[in-house]
Formats: C-alpha cells, structure tokens, sequence
C-alpha cells in the first residue's frame, strides 16, 4: 500500500478526484451492457437526474462520459421495480444503489429534500394538515391500485399555472409521501414518476435492513462520498448526500479519529482535504476529450470545481439570452487531468445533427490539440444520439480548428 500523503499539489488533488470518478481509464470497446451501467452507478453513488433534454438527459450523459455508447433501456431497468438501484434525495433527485435505501431513512424521517430547508418544511408542514385527507386517499389509492402516475390518480385535483404552480394537488400528494418514504418510485422512458408502495417496489431484503442510527447512517454516507470524490473538504463531503454541515463535520472526526480517513494539505485549499488511508494520485490515460454534463458528480459542486480545476463554471439556462456568456447548454470538456473548455450543444432530433453552436477553450490550451481531442468524442456521442453527423457553428475560438478536425474525424 502507498504511504499516506500528508500533502498533495493541485495537480494530484485533480487526478485523485478524476479516478475516484471513474474518468481516468480508456472505454472499453462496444456497448456498455447492464452490469457495467450498474457499476458506474454504484461507483459514483448518485446519479443526478434532471429532466432538461437539449442533448440527452443528465443522467445518460454522465453514463456516457464515463463509459461510451450503452442501451438507455439499462438504467431504466436497473431501476425500476425491485430493481438494484433506486430513486430518492440522495444528492437532488438522484438515482443510488439500492442498498443506501435504509441510510437514507433518517431524511426520510425528516421529511425529505424538504426536511434541509426549514422555512420551506414549515409551509410543507401546513400544506400537509390542510390536505390531510386527500394525502391519505391517495395513499390508499396506490395501495388498493398501484404502481400509478399522477396522471392515473382519479381524482388528480389538477391545477393551471406556470412551472411548479401547474403540478396538481395529486402530484404534489405523491411527492409528499415518496419525500416521507411512504411510497417508492421509479421513471419511465418519458421521465414520469410511478409510484408505489415501498413492499412492492423494492427489494425485501432491503426493506428487512435495521435502520442504523442517524449517526451511523451518515458516517457511512459519508465514506463513500470519500470513495466517489478521491479528496475533499468536509464542505465537499456533506454535499455529495446533501448532509448538514455541522452533521457532516462530527462524522468525519469520529472517521479521522478511527484511522478511516486522513486529513491532508492541498495546495491551493483553505481548508484541510481528507482521504482514505494510502490514497495515492495516478495519471489519468484516457487520452480522448470526454464531454461532461452540467449535472455530472464530478463538477456539480461549483466551488469545488473552480477549486481543483481552476474553471469558473454556471450553467446558463435561466439567464436570458441576451446575458449569457457561453450559451444555454454548455459542457465542460475534461481532457487528461485538465478542464480544457466548453461547448455550447444541442442534438437537433429532426433534422439528424449534433450541433456545435459555440466552442471555447480556457487560456494557454493549444487550439489543435484539443480540436484533436474532442472530435472523435462528438462523433461518438452523434453516433450514440442516433444523429448522422456533428455540425460546429462558427462561435468561439475553437471552432475553426474543431471544424477541420469533425471534417477529418467524419472522413
């Protein structure tokens, strides 16, 4: 085993985060089948989801990244019904293994996502007593006639406005008691919710789990956000399952104190970094670009990232386009152990292309050296997409160079 790191420089902070990922190692030929799906999940431990769909849906983009073209029609299986994965707040809406379901029951217990945010539980907690009865109809409803969809629920109470406004009260019955564990649920290929009761939704042996004290539920969680980030501040690991600050400071003393983690000196860091014992940087050796989506657990926490890469990076769907500096939906490009850019792009489904509508990289990246990198990953993704061929605009600095090289990529 290597010996410990009582420092570490900002380049292998970035490399250790980057294997922890699962971002390092070259694909492996072919189709992803259902086993390596299942892995990459468990070995990041959440899945965000996120139902945007300009070029495919987040949860299918970091899958992508991290293991090239594979069947969507797998993670839908993985988790679905008594599947080994499963969907709740782990890190947002995020698919998990299933066997974090009972580390999970405390937020359960607290009331779910909302469960963080007191002001919002609060009002929660109002809405729920003036809907009291129709909660528990619905309740009954998916026990007597489940699994269901909003939609099926016969009396739906729906409900017109815009956004979160328009959800129907049924809509928001369901939510309220998949927050509190009552009902489980899982998507469909349109990214609808069914839901149904936790005994037929997953597996029993999950179910039959004790539920470990909040204490020990979040140490574990806690580990293996280690596991999936390579290095991080206490910061960095209470994010990753959305754990309360304090919480998530008491838990990784106890860990520290338990020889289960060390704490180390990052360069760069204001706050000390911990690690598994022995943790050791490697060099990445995937030598293509991979494309990540604004959602992906490598970079969904902003600070972070700016942190290890030096990348300052929004996601600018909510800014008007007359304010946004790169565009609406931008990737950034990770290429060895570097952010190397950022390209703003769009599967245009009807007419059969992957667009590039605006490429940039970050200063004192040679323009041919990425273009080189990043084209035959466009090609895959187009490829994977079902779109017969990438497209590049001419916005941006890259683009020229990004434009020869998909020519001579596609040739």
């Amino acid at each position: 085993m290597a010996p410990t790191l009582d420092t570490l420089s900002a380049r292998e902070a970035r490399r250790m985060a980057i294997a922890a990922q699962g971002l390092d190692r070259s694909r492996r030929p072919g189709n992803a089948g259902r086993a390596r799906v299942r892995a990459s999940v468990e070995r990041v431990g959440a899945l965000q989801l996120d139902a945007v769909n300009v070029v495919a849906r987040t949860q299918y983009l970091v899958l992508f990244a991290r293991l090239g073209p594979f069947d969507l029609d797998h993670l839908h299986r993985l988790a679905g019904r008594r599947g080994p994965l499963f969907e709740y707040w782990g890190h947002m809406a995020s698919v998990q293994p299933v066997a974090l379901q009972p580390l999970l029951r405390w937020r359960m217990d607290r009331g779910g996502s909302y469960g963080e945010r007191p002001t919002h539980a609060s009002r929660v907690a109002t809405w729920a007593q003036e809907h009291a009865g129709y909660i528990e109809s619905v309740l009954r409803e998916v026990a007597d006639r489940g699994p269901l969809t909003a939609s099926m629920l016969s009396e739906p109470r729906r409900r017109d406005g815009e956004w979160w406004d328009r959800r129907s009260v049924g809509r928001q019955a369901l939510e309220h008691l998949f927050e509190r564990g009552q009902l489980a649920a899982w998507r469909t290929p349109s990214f609808e919710r069914v839901y149904d009761l936790p005994e037929r939704a997953l597996p029993a042996e999950v179910l039959a789990t004790p539920t470990p004290s909040i204490e020990e539920a979040q140490r574990e969680l806690i580990r293996h956000a280690v596991d999936a980030l390579g290095v991080a501040t206490v910061r960095d690991l209470a994010d990753y399952f959305r754990i309360r600050a304090a919480e998530a400071k008491e838990a990784v003393r106890e860990l520290v104190d338990a020889g289960e983690l060390v704490r180390l000196q990052v360069e760069g860091w204001a706050e000390p970094g911990h690690a598994r014992p022995g943790a050791a940087p490697t060099r990445p050796r995937r030598t293509h670009a991979t494309l990540l989506s604004p959602f992906d657990s490598l970079i969904w926490d902003r600070a972070r990232t700016e942190r290890l890469f030096d990348f300052r990076y929004r996601i600018e769907i909510y800014t008007p386009a007359a304010e946004r500096r790169w565009g609406y939906y931008v990737l950034p490009v990770l290429l060895g152990d570097r952010l190397v850019g950022r390209l703003d792009l769009k599967a245009d489904r009807p007419l059969g292309t992957l667009r590039v509508l605006g490429s940039w990289v970050e200063p004192g990246v040679d323009l041919d050296e990425a273009a080189l990198a990043i084209a035959p990953e466009l090609q895959a993704m187009a490829t994977w997409l079902g779109t017969d061929h990438v497209a590049v605009a001419g916005r941006g600095e890259l683009a020229p160079a990004l434009a020869s090289a998909v020519a001579s990529a596609s040739r």
